[in-house]
């Protein structure tokens, strides 16, 4: 293939995702309601209903923290201010800390105001999610965050922690899928090892026993970010498969999380003894199993996946 054809498809693909991103601005834009003038059937537009909410959520704001947190021309939130404050629904004093800033807050007459808009917004949120189940909620919500979490990745996350669960249908299918293309993605290593890890969960989940061999898939608001497994190798060897984490969650400890739940059932379950496959070039995964206290008791070349690959196995000793 040229570089003039590989050129052509990369900026083919880049259209079909402007256009995709696009035209689900357009959907949300219309399916929440912020195209028309007043904003839930009130007398702001929606600029002028996020400068109430910041200011009404217990924040010191100045001007400049505002344009900076939403956007706003100067100019354009000068002249929305002013008329806040023409109406009394906003007032200025000057910061304890520094006198030269001027600290904005609603009034009480401000307040007022803003506390039927705020409980419009969660009314019509909720009409939003109320035809959907918890399962499908959740998946919205997850969706919505990493949405977030990709376009603004240093901004703070409010996230609550993942839970790790027993699979349920559809999640040893999505094992299958993130490996193949989070590993193709990151190295390169194509279908040949997503068809490995087919060959393991199908092998899991024809006949595994309950009592000496589980899966975890790590849950975030519906959202699934992770996954582990532990099978029996021998009567006193189990065997760690299949950690992922989503590149979104990472650094955040899940992978010790996971390697951890592995950790505890393998004793509760009687297991002397844990190892595990990895490839040399696996760097953050290595360094959560050599926290956990696995050693690496051998390494030998790996052709499988591709060139230069060293492969490599790590024991853990549970007595």
């Amino acid at each position: 293939m040229s570089a003039r054809t590989i050129a052509a498809a990369g900026s083919a693909a880049r259209a079909r995702r402007v256009a995709a991103v696009r035209h689900f601005n357009r959907f949300y834009t219309r399916r929440i309601g912020v195209l028309p003038q007043g904003h839930l059937g009130s007398e702001f537009s929606l600029a002028q209903a996020r400068v109430l909410y910041e200011l009404a959520h217990g924040r010191a704001l100045t001007a400049v923290d505002l344009r900076a947190l939403l956007g706003l021309d100067p100019g354009y939130l000068s002249r929305m201010l002013a008329g806040f404050r023409a109406r009394d629904y906003v007032a200025r004093q000057a910061s304890p800390q520094d006198r030269r800033r001027e600290l904005l807050a609603l009034t009480p007459k401000g307040r007022r105001v803003f506390a039927p808009l705020e409980v419009r917004a969660r009314a019509e949120i909720g009409r939003l999610l109320r035809p959907l189940g918890d399962p499908d909620a959740g998946r919205l919500v997850g969706a919505m965050r990493t949405i977030e979490g990709l376009l603004e990745p240093t901004a703070p996350a409010h996230r609550p922690r993942p839970r790790l669960r027993a699979p349920r249908p559809g999640d040893l299918g999505w094992v299958i899928e993130r490996h193949g293309a989070v590993y193709d993605q990151e190295w390169g290593w194509g279908v040949r090892f997503e068809a490995l890890v087919a060959e393991i969960v199908a092998t899991f989940m024809a006949a595994h026993d309950p009592r000496r061999e589980r899966a975890w898939i790590a849950d975030q608001e519906g959202e699934r970010v992770g996954s582990v497994f532990l099978v029996a190798k021998s009567p006193t060897v189990a065997k760690l498969r299949l950690l992922l984490v989503e590149p979104a969650a990472r650094g955040t400890g899940l992978g010790t999380r996971l390697v951890g739940a592995c950790i505890h059932f393998a004793r509760v379950a009687g297991y002397r003894r844990i190892v595990l496959w990895t490839q040399s070039i696996l760097g953050p995964a290595r360094h959560i199993y050599a926290k956990a206290g696995f050693v690496r008791v051998g390494q030998g070349p790996n052709r499988e996946f591709g060139r230069g690959l060293v492969s490599e196995t790590w024991s853990l000793d549970l007595r």
